[in-house]
């Protein structure tokens, strides 16, 4: 057997399958996303059921719809008929996931769901199924042949579905306008969370750590001065604290190794002008943007009134898990 051969033919079966069900989105998929919405705008909760295969795809969709916005849970249908039922409230949206929509653990559990005035979605393969029949909507997934020989192992269905409730997850985040901050909100422990969430002005360097000058000070001093604040570059300003411009210990060596008698010049005279800069309420990852789009290792840090009050220093931000 030639195994790239037959691994690459596994994944046509299924992309075969993904634009089935991408060319066969119709009102269902629309009506699908307005229950979700509806719910989720109420105060409800989507709670996704399924077992098998189905149920580990219907556990990475709660997640997702989790992340972005929509609050989800998943149940599980045998777990649900011994108590798990009780995280159900009327405001809530089941969404039912079964390809064949015979699946018996499911069946049992939508009746004592309906019971409890609980709505049910159901995503299914057999529109005409069991499943379909016992629920208030239902959206077809119809996806062709699995990629198992003997098409019977979920393998085309699963992938189908997990696009599926992606583009869900992705159309409603779209619905609400959820932004980039409402993400990071919701990952506070992650890299991207603490991008997303973190100002300038909780990560810049300021006071005792930061160095202002003015551009009549030597390099003997501004260096001096870099020493103390264990930092790696000067900020040089006017009176009025606006900034002229920056000196780094890098341009030091550069400009030493051309004229010794550097350390007696001023700084202005050697500062570079015009240094990148940004307000302290930006985001920690407009940081992050301009590090990799500018490949500097020190940002200046302006208050509302364009004042210099601090630096970025590029060291610090794998301390601060940003990088």
């Amino acid at each position: 057997m030639n195994f790239i051969e037959r691994a690459k033919e596994v994944i046509d079966v299924e992309i075969k399958g993904l634009r089935t069900i991408r060319d066969n989105l119709d009102g269902s998929f629309e009506l699908l996303v307005e229950k979700c919405a509806e719910t989720v705008k109420a105060d409800g909760k989507l709670i996704v059921t399924g077992i098998g295969k189905s149920g580990y795809i219907g556990q990475k969709i709660a997640a997702t719809l989790s992340s972005v916005g929509s609050p989800s849970v998943f149940m599980h249908p045998v777990e649900a008929l011994h108590g798990d039922l009780g995280i159900m409230q009327k405001k809530d949206l089941v969404l039912a996931i079964s390809y064949s929509g015979e699946t018996e653990e499911l069946l049992s559990v939508l009746t004592p769901a309906k019971r409890l005035g609980v709505k049910i979605f159901a995503i299914t393969g057999n529109p005409v199924s069991s499943l379909a029949k016992l629920s208030d909507f239902t959206m077809p997934m119809t996806v062709g042949e699995e990629a198992c020989p003997f098409n019977l192992a979920p393998t085309t269905t699963t992938t189908a579905l997990l696009a599926l409730g992606d583009a869900l997850a992705l159309v409603l985040l779209d619905s609400y306008g959820f932004t980039r901050e409402d993400y990071g909100r919701l990952h506070p422990g992650g890299a991207i969370g603490r991008a997303v969430t973190l100002r300038v002005s909780d990560i810049m360097r300021s006071g005792d750590r930061c160095v202002l000058v003015l551009p009549g000070t030597t390099v003997k001093d501004t260096l001096l001065k870099m020493t103390r604040a264990r930092c790696g570059a000067a900020i040089i300003v006017d009176d009025k604290q606006a900034l002229l411009g920056i000196f780094t210990d890098g341009d030091f060596r550069r400009h030493a190794e051309k004229d010794i008698t550097i350390l007696s010049k001023e700084i202005g005279s050697v500062m570079t002008a015009g240094p990148v800069a940004v307000k302290t309420g930006a985001l920690a990852v407009e940081v992050l943007k301009l590090v990799e789009d500018r490949h500097i290792n020190d940002i200046i840090v302006l208050d509302e009134n364009g004042k210099a009050v601090g630096l970025i220093d590029v060291q610090d931000l794998p301390g601060l898990k940003l990088m």
